[in-house]
């Protein structure tokens, strides 16, 4: 759904694009049609000889297929729900002729290159007259524009055009109704749409019009599995009813096919379609026509087309404008003047050059009226107050004139005051007195009191400033007439606080201790002259809310003093407000002091801080405890920070942070004979040690000629003292031995000596 939804929207804008382009406009096929009879008189067996007349309408400029020529044709019996097909023939094309848009007066920017084809297909049929039941006759074709603005998927979309001949109209030897027009080809958006698409009918048979939903017939498939398949691009024989109808694109509906501003409608009595279009597009209408005899239905005649909705530009257009001009709808100006009855009206009219003459005409009473032709602006006095219509027309009576449509409302007018009070130096609200006057009904009040959020809606408001200043007031009423009038006036606001309010409202802490008070008096800002005595010798003035930094413990008053720029004056003391206390040192040290390795690991840590009541020892990542003197054997070498906080009999706390080096050693001996006999006792020549954290080791054993007996990687693995431990054994003699490996911390170690191979 939403794939068809997007496609359909693409072809509307690229319909648009077509529209404002001078290029030809692409199209599928059909864009229309309908199906009339005539009844020839009798026949023999109870028979009547009809002619039908079928109208098929394609867009020209279009790439899409040709009219069917000849046209499948098909006539089912029964009803709309069970019927059975009675007759299938070919009709031949008799006729096509060229429909071409014509351009509207006074318009610009039309696209002339639009234009439809009529296909006219007539053919007679001699049909058994039913006493109930009726005929269908039926002609299905694919498909429809593929850029139709309206409808779901209208590429893959044919069409259905069938005409009914029931069993009342076969007695009556009845005559279908017959459109009189064509509806024009291309419309123009925002345009007014006045067209008579009211049909004739041969007997006087009352007519009633509608729009109603076109019918879908004939599917996108060009090769379908069977030639009667409903799929297929041309059914044949057509289907059978009943007869689908086709998808509007919300919110456009059958009865509501274009839209509109007022909506395109039909009137059900004499067919004429009016509105105004809104969107651009190419849209599909139906339109049916019910034809009844003494109340019963005879026929519905059904039409569907296609109206193409182009963005025109008019050239002589009615407009006007006064200072309290309001368009209400289409031409349609109301104005209003409060207390003044002369009103200057500003001839605004567009394509002053194909204005050839104008006419301001105003009905002031029933038997007087005022008419001007010759002020292209019109000043005009009113006899009083009242409501009177006029109008702006242009070339009256001409094909190319416009017409704007006036109200006039003139009434009393109205006059807004007020007065106010309130203590200036005493912070309190300012009570409000309305005074406003007028013969009209005041019944709106809008109070802007100068700051965000400051309105009132009531007569006589009170207002409580949160903030000093020169605040603009200003009323507007309004009275039932609509009629304004507005007052400013500045109130000079500027009173002390009632009360004095700071944070913190007391305060416990160690030297230094610095401390921002929050001034939440009000009203005061930065005009005021501000004060503050911290009670240690130090004062900060015209600050409104200072950061201060006390250095020595004690307990401090605090005195704050506030004057406004109209001098109102107040002041208050917080006595014992803040209180500093000597703040602690952390200090400490540790035993060992030096040479602390993997084997001398274990340190004792020794408080020596100053105005400490509690501990808090971080021993690195292995251990944290609130003991004031710690003992603690590191279980791994490395960098160690040690951290201590300390806090005050207050809360006060500091912290000292040292760093320990806990090396890493490693140890490594060699023997210097084996005796390699098998008897479990010295067989091999291994070395001894501790090597946590060594890394590359390497051990090679040379004989006297310098030739390399053993080599190992391996500090586990010892010599056998055979060649490299799997050939044959070496002769007893001194040998030399090569080892070394790299430190934990990257430090080489190497050891040089001779082993001795006893037998």
């Amino acid at each position: 759904m939403h794939t068809m939804i997007l496609r359909g929207l693409i072809v509307a804008v690229l319909f648009i694009i077509a529209l404002c382009s001078p290029m030809q406009l692409s199209a599928m096929h059909i864009i229309g049609g309908e199906i009339t009879y005539e009844c020839l008189g009798d026949a023999p067996n109870n028979q009547r000889q009809y002619r039908f007349t079928m109208k098929i309408y394609r867009d020209c400029q279009g790439n899409g297929a040709f009219f069917d020529s000849p046209a499948e044709m098909a006539i089912y019996q029964g009803s709309l729900s069970n019927n059975n097909l009675f007759a299938t023939f070919q009709a031949s094309l008799l006729d096509i002729e060229l429909l071409k848009a014509d351009t509207p007066a006074c318009v610009d920017k039309f696209p002339s290159n639009v234009c439809v084809e009529q296909a006219t297909y007539v053919f007679t049929r001699t049909l058994p007259i039913m006493q109930t039941g009726s005929y269908f006759i039926v002609y299905q074709r694919c498909c429809r524009n593929l850029s139709i603005t309206n409808i779901l998927t209208p590429g893959d979309v044919g069409a259905t055009y069938m005409i009914e001949l029931t069993a009342e109209a076969q007695k009556q030897c009845n005559n279908s109704p017959v459109f009189k027009n064509f509806p024009p080809i291309v419309i123009c958006k925002d345009f007014d749409l006045d067209f008579d698409h009211s049909a004739t009918d041969p007997e006087g048979d009352q007519l009633v019009y509608s729009f109603c939903a076109p019918f879908t017939g004939g599917g996108p498939l060009l090769n379908p599995p069977a030639l009667t398949s409903c799929d297929g691009a041309k059914p044949t024989p057509p289907c059978a009813p009943p007869f689908g109808n086709v998808t509007f694109l919300p919110p456009l509906t059958p009865g509501n096919p274009m839209g509109g501003n007022p909506q395109v409608s039909i009137n059900s009595t004499t067919g004429l379609i009016t509105g105004r279009p809104t969107m651009l597009g190419q849209f599909v209408v139906g339109v049916c026509v019910q034809e009844f005899r003494n109340g019963v239905l005879l026929s519905t005649l059904k039409r569907d087309f296609q109206f193409n909705v182009a963005d025109c530009q008019p050239t002589v257009i009615a407009n006007i404008s006064t200072d309290s001009s309001k368009i209400v709808g289409p031409k349609q100006y109301v104005i209003k003047s409060c207390g003044d009855n002369a009103v200057l009206f500003n001839n605004e009219s567009i394509d002053q050059a194909k204005i050839e003459n104008f006419k301001w005409r105003f009905a002031f009473s029933t038997d007087s009226t005022y008419a001007d032709s010759s002020n292209w602006n019109a000043n005009i006095t009113f006899p009083g107050v009242g409501t009177y219509t006029g109008e702006l027309q242009l070339n009256p009576g001409k094909q190319c004139g416009d017409t704007a449509f006036i109200t006039v409302h003139i009434f009393p007018e109205v006059n807004a005051d007020f007065s106010y009070v309130y203590d200036t130096c005493v912070a309190g609200p300012v009570a409000f007195t309305d005074l406003s006057s007028g013969t009209g009904v005041i019944n709106r009040w809008d109070w802007n009191f100068g700051v965000p959020g400051g309105k009132s809606s009531i007569q006589n408001p009170d207002y409580l400033y949160n903030t000093p200043g020169n605040h603009p007031v200003r009323l507007r009423v309004v009275d039932k007439n609509l009629c304004s009038d507005e007052k400013t006036q500045v109130i000079n606001w500027f009173p002390v606080p009632p009360l004095i309010i700071i944070q913190p409202s007391s305060y416990l802490g160690c030297s230094p201790a610095e401390i921002f008070f929050n001034n939440l008096s009000t009203p005061i800002d930065s005009t005021y002259h501000i004060v503050w005595d911290f009670g240690d010798g130090n004062t900060i003035e015209d600050v409104i809310s200072p950061t201060y930094t006390y250095t020595e413990p004690g307990i401090y008053d605090v005195t704050v003093a506030i004057t406004s720029p109209i001098g109102c004056f107040t002041s208050d003391s917080f006595p014992n407000l803040i209180r500093v206390e000597p703040s602690p040192i952390a200090d400490f040290d540790y035993d060992p002091a030096t040479d602390l390795t993997n084997f001398n690991n274990t340190v004792q840590f020794n408080d020596k801080s100053v105005g400490a009541e509690h501990w808090n020892w971080q021993l690195g990542q292995f251990k944290t405890t609130i003991e004031q003197n710690p003992k603690y054997t590191f279980p791994d070498t490395g960098i160690v920070k040690i951290r201590l906080i300390v806090t005050h009999p207050e809360g006060c706390k500091d912290s000292l942070i040292k760093y320990l080096d806990i090396r890493p050693i490693v140890l490594w001996h060699m023997p210097n004979a084996f005796t390699p006999n098998g008897d479990g006792q010295n067989d091999g020549f291994l070395g001894k040690g501790y090597l946590e954290g060594a890394t590359n080791f390497n051990m090679s054993i040379w004989n006297r000629w310098g030739e390399k007996v053993f080599e190992t990687n391996n500090p586990n693995d010892e010599w056998n003292g055979r060649a490299q431990n799997t050939g044959g054994m070496s002769p007893a003699g001194v040998y030399v031995y090569l080892v070394s490996f790299t430190g934990p911390r990257g430090e080489p170690f190497e050891f040089k000596g001779y082993a001795t191979l006893i037998r």
